[in-house]
């Protein structure tokens, strides 16, 4: 099996990317939706991050030819990699509505969206996927967007089963939240589940990507860790302006950094479409454009794609759990090469 390695290539939406690489893996998709599209331009985004000095990576200088004819292959040290299962939310409301009328979501009604009767459909079927195909017994951690579709889609899918009475653990999700009609889910043999706002949908303006309170969200989601959420009110969100693409893009290398200082190695990422298509866009290019067009297409709803990122500049110190130093005990040990040529005589022997 080919296995391709593809190097990040920094772009100017992505100034900041960092020494970091995707693998693809064989896992399928949902679908795959059009590649994506130009965003109408906006104005500036006034909340800023700041990110350190960018650590360029270098891009492969092989045609693509060149890598039809070798399959580009390459190797790196597995303690140096992590996976990430990256999962847009299930239909919400929004979604339907936008559909319609795409004034729609300029709606206050729109706040917050919760996902609609299919959108559960939705994750319960994914929720079957992950069961089946063994994923939901590897995951680490999972990361999810402090919205409450993303949250709601996060729990289900990768949460425990309805919440049984008399056991001592805090629901993930207490009943009817969202206005879903679904009973409380369990944390019981979960994985933990961390909300971050770095991995959010586009920032400002429609009122269905600002989040409520932490104070609201805390008893809907009791076992859901929201200590790295610094403010409790949404500060992030702006009525007047819109997140620019390139500001997504520098948030999601952020995001991506940030991944490094987890000890977990296998994390499921429950977000949105526009932060994800920004972050991964950042990548692939120095590969063969169906692998590019694999990472980089929008995701649709409720879709998990699955991708290895590699830590090429040592962000990450995690020793090896897996290598194995040799001789123990120590011993002679020449190489078969070397002690021919000390011993000729020996050599047709």
């Amino acid at each position: 099996m080919s296995i391709t390695i593809i190097y990040s290539t920094p772009t100017t939406a992505s100034s900041s990317a960092l020494n970091s690489s995707f693998v693809s893996l064989p896992t399928p998709l949902t679908s795959i939706s059009k590649l994506l599209s130009s965003s109408p331009p906006h104005r500036p985004f006034r909340l800023r991050t700041t990110l350190p000095p960018p650590i360029l990576c270098s891009s492969s200088s092989r045609s693509v030819s060149d890598m039809d004819a070798t399959g580009g292959q390459s190797l790196y040290p597995l303690h140096r990699t992590k996976t990430l299962h990256l999962v847009r939310h299930a239909q919400g409301i929004h979604n339907v509505e936008g559909e319609k009328d795409h004034d729609a979501y300029l709606s206050y009604d729109l706040f917050d969206a919760n996902i609609t009767p299919l959108g559960w459909k939705q994750v319960d079927n994914l929720r079957k996927h992950v069961h089946a195909c063994g994923l939901s017994k590897r995951i680490d951690l999972v990361v999810v967007s402090p919205l409450l579709r993303a949250m709601q889609t996060a729990v289900g899918v990768f949460g425990g089963e309805a919440y049984t009475d008399g056991i001592n653990v805090p629901p993930l999700m207490a009943a009817n939240t969202g206005k879903s009609g679904r009973p409380a889910i369990s944390s019981l043999n979960s994985p933990p589940f961390v909300a971050v706002e770095l991995c959010r949908e586009r920032l400002g303006v429609n009122p269905c990507d600002k989040r409520r309170s932490i104070t609201d969200y805390s008893p809907l989601f009791p076992a859901v860790d929201f200590s790295l959420i610094e403010n409790d009110k949404d500060i992030l969100w702006t009525p007047d302006i819109r997140e620019r693409d390139e500001e997504i893009a520098a948030r999601g290398q952020k995001f991506l950094k940030w991944l490094w200082t987890r000890k977990e190695k296998e994390i499921a990422i429950v977000s949105h479409n526009r932060f994800l298509s920004h972050t991964l866009g950042a990548f692939g290019n120095d590969c063969h454009p169906s692998v590019k067009r694999e990472i980089c297409t929008d995701l649709v709803n409720c879709e998990l794609r699955s991708v290895v990122i590699i830590d090429r500049s040592m962000i990450g110190s995690d020793s090896s759990t897996t290598n194995y130093p040799g001789e123990i005990p120590s011993g002679l040990d020449l190489p078969s090469v070397i002690a021919s040529e000390k011993h000729p005589e020996e050599k047709d022997a």
